[in-house]
C-alpha cells in the first residue's frame, strides 16, 4: 500500500481538556479550628489551538492520526491553592488552510503566525473561598469543572500563490516553473509526473510573486476524472491563471486551441475562476515545428482577449516576457485589495451578555431551558451536594427562569429540561420555593460555622455578666443566672 507524501484535505477531531473543580475547604490551625473558608479554584482546561507554520506545507500529519486532545486542568486544593492549568496542544497547519465544521465555513488561516483556537478549555470550577460573599460567608459546595470542547472539522488546504499554471498534463508546466524559479520539481517525459502542487518564488524587477505548478486536468476533472479534480481547489487563491498549452503534443486528435478549450470548459464547471485575468504560454517552442504550430494558432487565441506569449522552457526563449506580464497582473491585484480592503474570515467570540440570556420552549417532555448561562451552571453544579443545588436555583431565579414559567403557564410539577435534548438534566417545577431552604435552614453557609458562633456570642455574655472583683460568683453560676433571666423573658 503507498504511503502517501501530500494530503491537502483531512477530517480532524480535536478536544480540549476538562477545567479542575473547585474545592470547599475550612482553613484549620491552632485554637482555630474553624478559620474561613480556604478552598482553591480548579484550573482551566487546555485548548487546541491551529497555528499557520510557513514550514508546514501538507497535512499530512492529521492524516496518520485524526485524534487531538489538549491537557486537563487541576483541581484546587485547600489553602487557597488553585489547580493547575491545563496544557494547550498547538497544531500546525500551511498557509491557506480553510476550516469547515459540518459543512460551514468556521475560518481561513492565511498568514504565517495566524492562530485559532478551535476547541477552547473548560472553565475551572470556583472553591468556595471564591464563593463567600457579604451573604454567603461560609459556602459548603464548591463549583465543578467544565468540559472542554469537542468537536471535529475538516481542514483543507489552498495553496497561497499568486499566479496558476494549469494545462494538460506533461504540457511542460514543472518545467516552467523550474525555468521561473528556483523550483526543482520532479520533471519526467510522461503524464501525471505533477502529483503535489509545486511553488516557486518569481522576480520581475521590483515586484516578487509566487507562481503554483498545479497537477495536470484533463477532459472531465471538474467530475472526478484523473488527477486534476483533487487539486482544483488549489488555484482559487490566484490572482491570474496561465493556461500552459503543448505546441508539441504527440497525441492524435489533439491540437493547441483544442487543448485550451477543453482546460477553460473545466474551469467553468468548477466555477469560481470567471473573475481571474487569464494568459496563455504556447509552450515548447523549441522542438520541430514548434514555432509554426504557434504562428497558425495564436491569432485565433488574441482573438479571445487574452494575451499570448510563445516560450520555451528548455531554452528560456520568451520567459522574460511571460513573467513581467505576470508581474504586472499581480501588483494590480494587491493594489485592489488594499484599496479594498478584502474582507477576510475571522472567528470572533460571542460577546459576553448580549441577546436572551435563555429560551423556554414546551415540549412534549416537558419545559425546556435553552441558554449559554443555565446551560453552564448545570454543568458546573455537584448534583450531590444539597447546598450546591439550592445555590444553582437561586442563579437560575435570579435570571428570571421562574418568572417565565409561571408567565408561560408552567404549573408546579412540571417537568423542567435544562439543556439539549440528548444531555438535559431535568427538575420539578416548585414556584416560589425558597432554594434550598427545606433541607438546609439556613442556605449558603456550611452549618459548621453556623454551630459555633452561638457558643461564641454566649461566652462574650458570660464574660460581660461576671461580677465585678470582690464579688464571688463562677462562670456557671453566672450562665444559670443568665438562663433564668432569658426564660422570665419568653414566659412574658
Amino acid at each position: 500500500m503507498a504511503v502517501p507524501t501530500f494530503v491537502d484535505s483531512v477530517t480532524l477531531h480535536v478536544v480540549a481538556g476538562r477545567g479542575g473543580n473547585g474545592v470547599a475547604s475550612v482553613h484549620r490551625e491552632k485554637f482555630k479550628p474553624l478559620g474561613g473558608p480556604d478552598g482553591g479554584n480548579g484550573g482551566p482546561g487546555g485548548s487546541v489551538i491551529l497555528r499557520v507554520d510557513p514550514d508546514v506545507t501538507t497535512l499530512i500529519d492529521y492524516h496518520h492520526s485524526g485524534t487531538r486532545k489538549a491537557g486537563h486542568g487541576g483541581h484546587g486544593a485547600g489553602g487557597h491553592r488553585n489547580g493547575h492549568h491545563g496544557e494547550d496542544i498547538v497544531l500546525a497547519v500551511p498557509d491557506g488552510t480553510v476550516v469547515t465544521e459540518d459543512g460551514e465555513l468556521v475560518a481561513d488561516l492565511v498568514g504565517a503566525g495566524t492562530e485559532l483556537v478551535i476547541a477552547e478549555g473548560g472553565r475551572g470550577g470556583l472553591g468556595n473561598a471564591a464563593l463567600a460573599s457579604a451573604k454567603r460567608k461560609a459556602p459548603g459546595f464548591a463549583l465543578l469543572g467544565e468540559p472542554g470542547e469537542d468537536r471535529t472539522i475538516a481542514l483543507e488546504l489552498k495553496v497561497v500563490a499568486d499566479v496558476g499554471l494549469v494545462g494538460y498534463p506533461s504540457a511542460g508546466k514543472s518545467s516552467l516553473i523550474a525555468a521561473l524559479s528556483r523550483a526543482r520539481p520532479k520533471i519526467a517525459d510522461y503524464p501525471f509526473t505533477t502529483l503535489v502542487p509545486n511553488l516557486g518564488v518569481v522576480r520581475a524587477g521590483d515586484v516578487t510573486f509566487t507562481v503554483a505548478d498545479v497537477p495536470g486536468l484533463i477532459e472531465g476533472a471538474s467530475e472526478g476524472r484523473g488527477l486534476g479534480h483533487d487539486f482544483l481547489r488549489h488555484i482559487e487563491r490566484c490572482a491570474a491563471l496561465v493556461h500552459v498549452v503543448d505546441l508539441a503534443t504527440l497525441e492524435p486528435g489533439r491540437n493547441p486551441v483544442e487543448d485550451l478549450d477543453v482546460i477553460e470548459g473545466e474551469l467553468q464547471r468548477y466555477g469560481g475562476l470567471e473573475d481571474r485575468p487569464r494568459l496563455v504560454a504556447l509552450n515548447k517552442a523549441d522542438l520541430p515545428d514548434g514555432r509554426e504550430m504557434a504562428e497558425l494558432v495564436v491569432e485565433e487565441i488574441r482573438t479571445r482577449g487574452w494575451p499570448v506569449y510563445v516560450v520555451s522552457a528548455a531554452s528560456r526563449d520568451g520567459l522574460k516576457e511571460l513573467t513581467f506580464a505576470m508581474a504586472e497582473i499581480v501588483q494590480a491585484a494587491r493594489k485592489e485589495r488594499v484599496v479594498e480592503k478584502a474582507e477576510r474570515i475571522v472567528l470572533r467570540p460571542k460577546p459576553k451578555g448580549s441577546g436572551e440570556e435563555f429560551t423556554i420552549s414546551e415540549t412534549g417532555e416537558g419545559w425546556r431551558v435553552r441558554g449559554e448561562k443555565p446551560e453552564r451552571w448545570v454543568r458546573q453544579t455537584d448534583f450531590s451536594n444539597d447546598e450546591a443545588v439550592g445555590f444553582l436555583a437561586d442563579r437560575l431565579n435570579r435570571i428570571g427562569i421562574e418568572a417565565k414559567l409561571l408567565e408561560l403557564g408552567a404549573v408546579e410539577g412540571d417537568p423542567v429540561l435544562i439543556g439539549p435534548a440528548d444531555n438535559a438534566v431535568v427538575f420539578d417545577f416548585k414556584p416560589g420555593l425558597d432554594a434550598g431552604a427545606e433541607m438546609l435552614g439556613r442556605r449558603g453557609e456550611d452549618q459548621r460555622f453556623s454551630e459555633s458562633r452561638p457558643a461564641a456570642q454566649r461566652r462574650r455574655e458570660i464574660d460581660e455578666a461576671m461580677p465585678e472583683r470582690g464579688e464571688f460568683e463562677t462562670r456557671a453560676d453566672v450562665a444559670r443566672r443568665l438562663d433564668a433571666r432569658d426564660s422570665a423573658e419568653d414566659e412574658d
